[in-house]
């Protein structure tokens, strides 16, 4: 199922002038949870459990990820289009947002434990 794409440009816009869409992370486990960053007001999705649950008919819907190729988000747009919602996905992903400087949020991410003293002698 084809599924359109908006540039960071026109999402930024959009936010800028106070439009609401409904922003999803739907980044793969390991690239979200090491992750400190999201977009602006994201809400995560898990590209293995799409659920219409919190989203609402008629509301536009951006969906994105950390591929530049958008694989995982049109994914998940494909089938958030085939249960009836419009759909968008993010082109280039979070790695153009961040790029391109735009707003982000900070969220936590697992933190490795520091060596312990005298393991990294070889």
């Amino acid at each position: 199922m084809a599924v359109e794409r908006i540039t960071k440009e026109q999402l930024k816009e959009r936010l800028d002038r106070g439009d609401k869409p409904t922003i999803l992370d739907v980044r793969l486990k390991y690239a979200y949870e090491h992750s400190t960053v999201k977009l602006p007001g994201a809400i995560r999705v898990s590209p293995q459990q799409i659920s219409p649950a919190g989203l609402t008919p008629g509301v536009e819907i951006v969906a994105y990820d950390s591929d530049p190729n958008e694989l995982t988000s049109t994914f998940v747009a494909g089938e958030l289009k085939r249960m009836g919602f419009s759909v968008t996905v993010l082109k280039g992903g979070v790695p153009e947002w961040l790029a391109a400087n735009f707003p982000i949020e900070t969220k936590e991410a697992p933190r490795s434990a520091p060596p312990e003293p005298g393991s990294l002698k070889g």
